[in-house]
């Protein structure tokens, strides 16, 4: 299981409907994506870290291991706005404007990204995808969905089972050792993948499978006083903003 699952299922929300979590956490990435970058992407991550390591909990290291990776992203998004290509001084020159452009696009990535982490790190996927048939998505495509979750994390394991197995007869000591390394474990990992499907299929067939994955889900009801009060978060933050547009720009 990856840490922001094992997260997820040990969040502090982990017994809230995913829309009261949904309200919160999709609706900062929308005030991110939305508002003026300074001062409302800001806030919007600030308010976006108070929350993740606050009320829900989220470990620090956990938290920045997870959202290091969707960082560099940003940052690398961020970069060629900051030069321009061609034009009358130069092949490759600063593009005029481009610090401002290229830190407000960084707000907003990353501001949007902690919105979305902040509902990964509290709802798992075996609580949300099963209920995603009532919310009108066809049974066929949550089913492919959920086979596929949980299949990745047996993926996973074979995979590092097979590295720790070449690690111990010496598979990693030399560049081309390594290269072979890695190419018996791409080709044993690929013929796993299809023995586990065949049999995960036979299994499937075995017990009348009539097309729908039937799960037990754990009951939740949809908090009217979690979800008011998210909404006035994300009221207040919006009405910050442009309180202090004006004055900090």
């Amino acid at each position: 299981m990856l840490p922001i699952d094992e997260a997820a299922h040990s969040s502090r929300w982990r017994r809230r409907h995913p829309v009261d979590k949904a309200v919160l956490g999709l609706g900062l990435t929308v005030l991110a994506i939305s508002l003026p970058p300074w001062p409302g992407a800001a806030l919007v991550l600030l308010t976006s870290l108070v929350v993740l390591l606050g009320p829900a909990g989220v470990p620090r290291r956990r938290l920045w291991r997870a959202y290091r990776v969707p960082l560099g992203f940003c940052v690398t998004g961020a970069l060629p706005l900051l030069v321009q290509v061609g034009g009358p001084d130069g092949f490759v020159t600063l593009a005029e404007g481009g610090p401002v452009r290229a830190a407000e696009l960084l707000l907003r990535t990353s501001a949007a990204s902690l919105g979305v982490l902040l509902f990964a790190f509290t709802t798992p996927m075996s609580d949300l995808l099963p209920r995603l048939v009532r919310a009108g998505v066809p049974a066929p495509v949550v089913d492919v969905a959920l086979v596929t979750y949980r299949m990745s994390f047996l993926l996973l394991d074979s995979v590092r089972r097979i590295r720790d197995a070449q690690a111990a007869r010496l598979g990693h000591t030399t560049r081309a050792a390594t290269w072979r390394s890695l190419a018996g474990l791409g080709a044993t990992a690929f013929v796993r993948a299809f023995d586990r499907a065949a049999r995960l299929q036979t299994g499937l067939a075995g017990r009348g499978y009539d097309g729908t994955l039937r799960v037990l889900v754990p009951e939740a009801r949809v908090s009217v006083r979690f979800t008011t009060v998210s909404v006035v978060l994300l009221a207040a933050v919006a009405a910050l903003t442009f309180v202090l547009e004006r004055p900090l720009t």
